[in-house]
């Protein structure tokens, strides 16, 4: 699968109240299409875990109609962060686009933004 990023509308009207629902339910999302939901055999709000070399992180299964197979979408935020090389090659800015990402269901819970971030901490 390739990983791209981005912002979404939700997302934009809610980036003063990052612990928000709103925020969580908007941004912990991995937008996919519909034939790569069924063959990963998963359902809308279902978890998933993404993998990268560069981290892993969990968020829930979102079908986005358009969106082409093998793509998978995650906005920008924490949870992208998680997937994304800290080197900005000096443009300060990570890459977003065109991450090769591994995805696969797991019962695992999709942390809310504090405790993600206490992984970053460690």
């Amino acid at each position: 699968m390739k990983l791209i990023s981005g912002r979404t509308i939700v997302q934009g009207q809610n980036l003063d109240n990052k612990l928000s629902e709103e925020y969580f339910n908007e941004v912990a999302t991995c937008e996919m299409s519909k034939e790569d939901m069924e063959r990963l055999g998963v359902a809308a709000e279902e978890h998933v875990k993404v993998k990268t070399s560069f981290g892993e992180v969990v968020v829930k299964a979102k079908e986005k109609a358009g969106t082409p197979a093998g793509i998978i979408f995650i906005p920008m935020g924490p949870w992208a962060n998680a997937l994304v090389s800290g080197n900005t090659h000096g443009a300060g800015m990570p890459q977003y686009k065109g991450i090769d990402a591994e995805i696969e269901p797991t019962e695992e819970e999709v942390l809310h933004v504090k405790d993600l971030m206490k992984t970053y901490m460690k």
